[in-house]
């Protein structure tokens, strides 16, 4: 059976790991998380068909990007 998916809470502030997203994000995004990692939780996206979750963060710029919750850490 299934394990229930455990997502971070919306309103949640999180740092991105950016050893994690490094590869698949613009050099833009690099910039802005290595200034600030830090972002709030403001949605979640589904991902693929088969129940991939990601979050929609928030960062203090209003940019909003979407990461997988493996990439996203509590801060």
């Amino acid at each position: 059976m299934p394990q229930p998916a455990t997502l971070t809470r919306i309103g949640s502030t999180i740092k991105v790991n950016l050893d994690r997203v490094r590869d698949r994000i613009p050099q833009n995004l690099i910039t802005q998380i290595e200034k600030d990692p830090r972002g709030t939780v403001k949605d979640y996206k589904m991902t693929d068909g088969i129940g991939g979750i990601g979050v929609v963060i928030e960062f203090k710029d209003g940019q909003k990007h979407w990461f997988f919750e493996d990439e996203i850490k509590k801060s």
